[in-house]
């Protein structure tokens, strides 16, 4: 699916950014990046077209750039045309690209949505500083040794992801004490624990708590400087009147990977499942969340764009 724009290349995939895309990087005007998985296979039609639209429009509304990543004939789309949202929306056959599927989706030329990893690898390529989305991949509840390629390119890839932590659906604890391993530094947006995605709250630390996006700014300028490697996770609660307690999200939880048990539901299909339980036992609240934090992330996105 053709877009306008320069064409940059890098090996092996070639990266479409469209025109506005482009010409906000070449004059330095403030980008954020958006992941398409939400799009393809995180929320059900119509809500995934119309989420994806909205999130744009405050990006937009907020003065800066937004550049929706996806794959189209195994060429890598930075910003996408209302035609190229809509097939991801509605098409059945979009494959879901962690990075070890960019050879695949390059030599079978596929249509693919971007997880987090593969959306910042493919954004800082593009030259793109800051990136927007719900929640992070992470590790496993129940099995340590499945880890979200989430982690290891947050670990390697200097870019500022704007999210309301990890997903409710991973163990929390694990995944905090993974990135501080690893030197990602975690910074709390107005809030000086880490948000637990539904939740405002988790009981677990975040880094440094920022009150404005030119604390975030000077963090970031100071990692650069210091020659650090990896990203810097600025973490946002939901916003209040959509939270869903803690105890309440355990109970539904435990319930859904009963459920994901019973029915034998492995590996890279967990997740989409737990998040499907949550959402009809929650009677659709934790979908209203969850629409709700990626707006509140894309503004907070934009607003930290503009200062850096």
């Amino acid at each position: 699916m053709p877009a306008g724009g320069s064409t940059a290349r890098i090996f092996p995939m070639k990266l479409n950014l469209n025109d506005e895309v482009s010409g906000a990087i070449h004059f330095d005007k403030p980008v954020v990046a958006l992941e398409s998985t939400v799009i393809a296979h995180g929320l059900p039609f119509p809500h995934n077209i119309e989420t994806a639209k909205k999130l744009e429009r405050i990006v937009r509304d907020m003065g800066a750039v937004p550049a929706t990543i996806a794959i189209f004939g195994g060429e890598a789309f930075i910003g996408l045309d209302e035609k190229q949202l809509e097939h991801l929306a509605s098409a059945k056959d979009i494959r879901k690209a962690s990075p070890r599927d960019l050879p695949i989706a390059v030599a079978k030329k596929l249509d693919c949505a971007t997880t987090v990893s593969t959306t910042a690898f493919l954004a800082h390529r593009a030259g793109i500083r800051v990136f927007a989305t719900g929640g992070i991949g992470g590790v496993h509840r129940g099995n340590a040794m499945d880890i979200s390629a989430d982690l290891p390119e947050l670990a390697r890839t200097p870019i500022v992801v704007v999210c309301s932590g990890a997903k409710i659906v991973l163990d929390l604890p694990r995944t905090r004490e993974w990135l501080e391993t690893y030197g990602v530094t975690v910074l709390g947006w107005q809030c000086s624990e880490l948000p637990a995605f539904y939740s405002r709250t988790s009981g677990l630390f975040v880094d440094d708590r920022v009150e404005t996006a030119r604390e975030v700014a000077k963090t970031v300028e100071a990692r650069r400087d210091l020659g650090l490697p990896g990203a810097t996770l600025v973490t946002v609660p939901v916003p209040e009147k959509h939270e869903i307690g803690l105890d309440e999200l355990e109970r539904m939880l435990a319930e859904s990977l009963r459920s994901a048990s019973e029915h034998g539901i492995g590996g890279k299909e967990v997740t989409p499942f737990l998040l499907a339980e949550l959402a009809s036992r929650s009677q659709g609240r934790t979908m209203d969340a969850n629409i709700a934090l990626l707006e509140n992330n894309a503004r907070v996105a934009a607003r930290i764009a503009a200062a850096m």
